[in-house]
């Protein structure tokens, strides 16, 4: 089972992602006061003021000097023709006029000059770049806030990402409240509290609940399982936090689970429809029996089968000469050899704890009276992967049994969990409470099984239980194994090609896949 390891960038306050926005963000206070102006300054308001003053009443004032001035204009005056007289009366008018409209221009100039003063100087990138104002100003000059889109005039205002805001214009994508923090982060070109950003985007480990922590070069990292997606931290694998030994999730640190006397651990939601004894198993045995009778494959002989724990399980499995296994762990066997097995008589008790209590075994001594002495499968896992692990140890009975010779491990193990997977499709995509198991999909030339048996466990499955049956297809299809992934990938589409009956045929002919 491979498991996944995800690498992410972390939110835009480490370097990461978007950028270091908030290097953009200042906040400017404007000049309100003449208080605050300079004595250089004020020296220059006035004397622009005086002069334009003074030009005012040199250019408006039409002043005669003396007497003799006035004798010499009036003897100008009467040589004149009339057309010079008029000029004369009209002239006084115009100068009058000229130097109305400069004052006007002198007063607009000094009142420039005086706000000029009072307007804050051109707000600057941290980096020390000039900030370019044009974008953000209207046809008459006033800074725009990009949240609001109104005129933002003088006072304080905010300046990043590209334009000006009213500083409670500028708020966080996520909660909607202003960010008065100096670092903000971004995503999708819309800022968030650096809160905000972490709630929404920095993922969470499954186990502890907490946010799954950075490496050492700033990257968030953890694992995933491939199936569940399950995320935690890396260190979980470390610390001893209890795998289900059915569906393999790690178990939440609030979460309770079953410890079973040999060492494994089984959730709750597994447990739920876990086969804990050989009595309670029988029913689920009969009908696989009836899933290979449906497929024209019945079993003539009457193997046992039994329900052990994990150490007469890898007793039996070392006393065994044949037969290929799938470590770390089996958890089913075809026997040959006679031997005596431990077996599970009566279902445990769960103590205190979540402990497994009072279980009662019994020695049960296997004789040899055809090529099969018995199928073995681990206790406690739930319906849908015992019959899966019966279904794969009853294909193994049925090629002793007829007579195939020694097979090569790809081509015997790739056989059997192809039976294994079109049971388990059998089950997941049969109607509840029917006793009609569909024909698997893998196998054209199939016919339909029915069975008239009760299966121990079985009724209305649960959503959760049919997500179960998935990814005990999962591990099958995806099993890495030489034997069991590549014998099945190559088994599969051997069925699916040319059918079961002919496949099988091949194999009993050429020892090899069509």
């Amino acid at each position: 089972m491979g498991w996944l390891t995800k690498i992410l960038k972390g939110s835009s306050y480490k370097g990461h992602h978007h950028g270091k926005y908030q290097e953009e963000r200042m906040w400017d206070e404007a000049r309100n006061s003449v208080d605050e102006l300079t004595d250089v300054e004020k020296e220059e308001i006035d004397c622009a003021i005086a002069l334009s003053l003074a030009e005012e009443d040199h250019k408006g004032k039409n002043v005669i000097d003396d007497d003799s001035q006035s004798e010499e204009d009036e003897h100008l005056a009467r040589a004149q023709p009339e057309e010079d007289e008029h000029l004369a009366r009209a002239q006084p008018e115009e100068d009058e006029h000229l130097a109305k409209v400069q004052l006007e221009e002198d007063e607009q100039l000094a009142k420039a000059l005086q706000e000029s003063m009072f307007v804050e100087s051109p707000p600057r990138y941290d980096s020390g770049n000039i900030f370019q104002p044009f974008p953000f100003f209207s046809s008459g000059g006033y800074r725009i806030c990009a949240g609001c889109k109104t005129e933002i005039g003088h006072g304080r205002f905010l300046s990043c990402m590209g334009a000006v805001w009213h500083p409670e214009c500028f708020r966080c994508r996520a909660c909607n409240q202003p960010i008065t923090d100096y670092e903000f982060s971004m995503s999708g070109n819309h800022p968030y509290h650096k809160s905000c950003y972490k709630e929404q985007n920095h993922p969470r480990c499954d186990v502890c609940k907490n946010y799954i922590p950075t490496n050492s070069a700033g990257l968030i990292e953890y694992r995933a399982h491939p199936f569940w997606l399950q995320k935690y931290c890396p260190s979980h694998e470390r610390d001893r936090t209890p795998r289900c030994c059915s569906c393999e999730r790690m178990e939440p640190t609030d979460t309770r689970y079953l410890s079973l006397d040999d060492g494994r651990k089984l959730c709750l939601e597994c447990l739920d429809s876990a086969i804990m004894d050989t009595h309670e198993c029988q029913p689920l045995y009969l009908e696989i029996q009836g899933f290979y009778e449906g497929l024209n494959m019945k079993v003539e002989q009457q193997v046992p089968m039994l329900l052990v724990e994990r150490q007469a399980l890898n007793e039996a499995m070392e006393g065994e000469k044949n037969g290929h296994h799938h470590l770390p762990e089996t958890r089913g066997l075809c026997l040959s050899e006679e031997q005596t097995v431990t077996t599970i008589l009566r279902r445990p008790r769960i103590g205190a704890g979540y402990r497994i209590i009072d279980m009662i075994t019994e020695p049960y001594r296997l004789s040899r009276r055809c090529e099969v002495t018995a199928i073995l499968v681990l206790y406690g896992l739930p319906r849908l992967l015992t019959g899966s692990i019966l279904a794969h140890e009853m294909m193994h009975a049925w090629l002793r049994l007829k007579g195939y010779p020694n097979l090569r491990p790809e081509v015997e193990e790739g056989i059997c969990q192809v039976l294994a997977h079109m049971w388990l499709e059998s089950e997941i995509y049969s109607i509840p409470g029917s006793d009609v198991a569909s024909s698997s999909s893998s196998s054209p030339s199939s016919s339909s099984s029915s069975s008239s048996n009760t299966s121990s466990k079985k009724g209305k499955r649960s959503d959760f239980e049919k997500k179960l049956g998935e990814f005990f297809k999962h591990q099958i299809e995806s099993d890495t194994s030489s034997a069991y992934g590549e014998g099945f990938r190559l088994g599969n589409q051997a069925v699916l090609k040319y059918g079961l009956k002919r496949t099988l045929d091949h194999i009993r002919m050429t020892g090899s896949f069509p």
